[in-house]
C-alpha cells in the first residue's frame, strides 16, 4: 500500500492517505458496471479522501470494463500498434483512409465505433492483414521511408509469430500455465526465467534461446510479455494446448520443481526475489528503481548466477530447488 499527501475535508488540513483496491460499482452512458478500482483512506480520520490521480486511475478503469463489455479493442492495445508495426499515429490514420487525426484521438483515449475497433482489433492481432494494408495503400502515405520502416518491422513479425509456433519458450510456458494455479503475467515471467536459470544449474545448457531484459519489475521475455499482457495483474485464464511430448523427462523434472517450489509465491514476492539477485542487478547497473530500460540480461550472468546457488546450496537434485526458495524468502522478507 501506498501513503501520500492530500487534504482531507473532514480533518480541514493536508494528511497522509493509504490507497486501497476494491470493487467499485459506477454507471457508464447509462449501464452499470462493476471494476477493480481503488480508494484513497485518509489515515488520521479513517474517511475516504479525494485523490485526482486515484480518480483518474478509475475512470480509465471503468471505460476498460466499458470496452471489455462490448468488445471494444483495449486502449493499451492501441497504444501498441504504432511501435508494433513502427509506423506514426498519423500516417498509420492516412493508411486505413481516416481523417489524419482519427488514430491519434483513439491514441489519447477516445473510444472508437465498433466498426473502427474491429479493424484494429485485427490489425493489432495479425501482421498479415496489416501488411496487407501497407501494400494495397501505400500511395496515401507521404513518405517512402515511412512505408519501408513500418514494412520491415511487420516482415519481421511475421518472421517470429511463424517460427514461434514451436519454439521451446512457448512449450515451455503453455506448460507453466497448465499446471500452476492462477498464475499471473507477472509471475508467469519470473517462474520462466527461474526454470531457464535452474535448468542451466543442473543441465549445464539453456532450455531455451530467448533473452530476458531487466525491466523495473524484474526479468522479462518480451514476446511472452506481449503475448499475454492484456490478464494485467490477473490470472491467465487461457487453455493451453498439450504439448508434454516436446517437453524431455529432465526438463519436467526442473519445470515441475520450479512449480512446486516458486509458484507458491505471489508474482510480487518473485519480483523481490529477482530484485536481489545478481543477473537483474548487474544489467540494471545505476539505473534508478523506476526507470524503465531494455537491456538484455546476458545468458552468462544467468548461467554464471544459478551454477553458483547450485553449488553454494550443495544441490543435487531439481528438488534441492526448495532449499534456494525458503532461503530467498527469509532473507528477502524475515530479516
Amino acid at each position: 500500500m501506498n501513503r501520500k499527501e492530500t487534504f482531507c475535508e473532514h480533518c480541514k488540513k493536508d494528511v497522509l492517505y493509504t490507497e486501497k483496491y476494491q470493487s467499485i460499482s459506477a454507471e457508464l452512458k447509462g449501464e452499470a458496471y462493476n471494476y477493480n478500482g481503488k480508494v484513497a483512506i485518509c489515515d488520521e480520520c479513517n474517511n475516504e479522501v479525494f485523490v485526482n490521480e486515484i480518480n483518474d486511475y478509475n475512470l480509465e478503469q471503468l471505460y476498460n470494463e466499458f470496452r471489455k463489455q462490448h468488445n471494444i479493442i483495449s486502449l493499451e492495445k492501441i497504444i501498441e500498434i504504432p511501435e508494433k508495426y513502427n509506423i506514426g499515429k498519423r500516417p498509420l490514420s492516412l493508411l486505413l483512409g481516416w481523417g489524419e487525426q482519427t488514430f491519434s484521438r483513439y491514441y489519447d483515449g477516445d473510444m472508437p465505433t465498433k466498426q473502427y475497433s474491429e479493424i484494429l482489433q485485427k490489425i493489432y492481432d495479425e501482421p498479415d492483414f496489416f501488411l496487407s494494408i501497407l501494400e494495397s495503400n501505400k500511395d496515401r502515405l507521404k513518405s517512402q521511408s515511412a512505408y519501408e520502416k513500418s514494412k520491415l518491422s511487420t516482415q519481421m513479425l511475421i518472421g517470429t509469430k511463424m517460427t514461434s509456433d514451436t519454439a521451446k519458450v512457448d512449450v515451455v510456458v503453455s506448460y507453466l500455465i497448465r499446471k500452476c494455479e492462477d498464475i499471473t503475467p507477472l509471475a508467469l515471467q519470473k517462474l520462466l526465467y527461474y526454470v531457464q536459470g535452474f535448468y542451466y544449474a543442473f543441465v549445464n545448457q539453456f532450455i531455451f534461446e530467448e533473452n530476458c531484459e531487466a525491466w523495473v519489475h524484474g526479468p522479462v521475455y518480451r514476446d511472452i510479455y506481449f503475448k499475454y499482457k492484456e490478464y494485467r495483474f490477473d490470472p491467465i485464464n487461457v487453455l493451453e494446448a498439450a504439448d508434454d511430448q516436446n517437453l524431455t523427462v529432465s526438463e519436467k523434472a526442473i519445470i515441475d520443481s520450479v512449480i512446486k517450489h516458486l509458484s507458491c509465491y505471489s508474482g510480487k514476492v518473485l519480483e523481490a526475489f529477482t530484485h536481489a539477485e545478481t543477473p537483474w542487478l548487474a544489467t540494471r547497473g545505476d539505473l534508478p528503481a523506476s526507470v524503465s530500460t531494455n537491456r538484455k540480461i546476458e545468458k552468462k550472468l544467468i548461467a554464471d548466477y544459478f551454477t553458483a546457488v547450485k553449488e553454494k546450496n550443495n544441490m543435487i537434485n531439481p528438488s534441492d530447488i526448495g532449499v534456494y526458495s525458503k532461503k530467498m524468502f527469509e532473507q528477502t522478507f524475515i530479516m
